[in-house]
């Protein structure tokens, strides 16, 4: 862990920066500022060095590598501006626009100063190519119109809930739909758990910007994990083959169609709900294989 001591000169203070926290000392022995060119020297040093903190933490880089902001058939230049804009004040960077519209310089306009997140933004046909490309460990969706017990694929979790949840250490797309219709039915179902934001029901759907920085921000806030180890989250293989256990499980008690779509839809709801890590995957894949072997007899 990297630390930094800057001096406050005007409170007699010293200011310890190491990569999670920032420390106020009180100092006795901080010398006084003999000009004012030296105190505005010293004012220029203490906010480098807060600068230097953020790029140095861990945590903040895990959100600028780890996290794909995706962006499906945008309709309004503006909005990607928009949309960029709140990135930026939430450390990400990686912008994906799948098959939008032509960018125009609204949308460079509307990011103010994070153009360079627009200009750097990659561009997909697919929402299939881009998870191809990339290998995302776990895909977030948003919606303004959530589901309820018959509309499985929509039931969602708060901000919230997600930003405690959320794991930097995996590689995470969230998704957001067009401005007009949102995401489809086959594009929910490529994610694993859905994020909604109550609102009022008068007008309850929200501009993207806007729900994208309640969403930000609640990743944001607790972007620091704690640090136990085994609290690893399961990666989407892991969490792949414990699906498929459940799928052969399923299939030999031989329901309807319908049924067995629901119930593996449900299961899988609550393992993305639940943010499982490896470990319990791992032990929940030795149960349902000894169920397995129990048929198999």
């Amino acid at each position: 862990m990297g630390v930094i001591e800057v001096g406050d000169i005007k409170s007699k203070k010293k200011i310890i920066v190491d990569d999670d926290n920032i420390n106020i000392i009180k100092e006795k022995d901080v010398p006084e500022a003999k000009s004012t060119s030296k105190s505005k020297s010293t004012s220029k040093n203490y906010k480098s060095s807060t600068h230097e903190r953020i790029s140095l933490s861990k945590n903040h880089k895990r959100l600028e590598e780890n996290i794909f902001v995706v962006f499906v058939e945008c309709e309004s230049s503006g909005n990607v501006g928009f949309l960029a804009r709140a990135m930026a004040n939430f450390g990400l960077k990686n912008l994906i626009l799948i098959n939008p519209c032509e960018l125009k310089k609204e949308a460079y306009y509307q990011a103010m100063h994070a153009k360079n997140i627009v200009e750097t933004a990659t561009i997909f046909e697919t929402i299939e190519d881009f998870l191809k490309k990339k290998s995302i460990d776990f895909i977030i969706g948003s919606t303004g119109i959530p589901g309820g017990s018959y509309n499985l694929a929509r039931i969602p979790i708060k901000p919230e809930e997600l930003g405690k949840s959320i794991n930097l250490n995996n590689k995470i797309a969230i998704i957001f739909g067009r401005e007009g219709n949102g995401l489809y039915n086959h594009e929910i179902d490529l994610c694993d758990i859905m994020v909604s934001i109550p609102t009022d029901h008068s007008y309850p759907i929200m501009n993207i910007s806007h729900a994208a920085a309640i969403i930000f921000y609640e990743i944001f806030k607790n972007r620091y994990e704690f640090p136990v180890v085994g609290l690893e989250e399961a990666t989407s293989t892991e969490k792949k083959y414990l699906l498929n256990d459940m799928e052969k499980i399923v299939a030999i008690l031989d329901l309807p169609p319908h049924k067995q779509k629901t119930s593996l839809k449900s299961f899988k709801n609550i393992i993305n709900r639940a943010f499982i890590t490896g470990r319990e995957v791992h032990t929940l894949k030795g149960v349902l294989r000894r169920i397995l072997l129990k048929f198999d007899r």
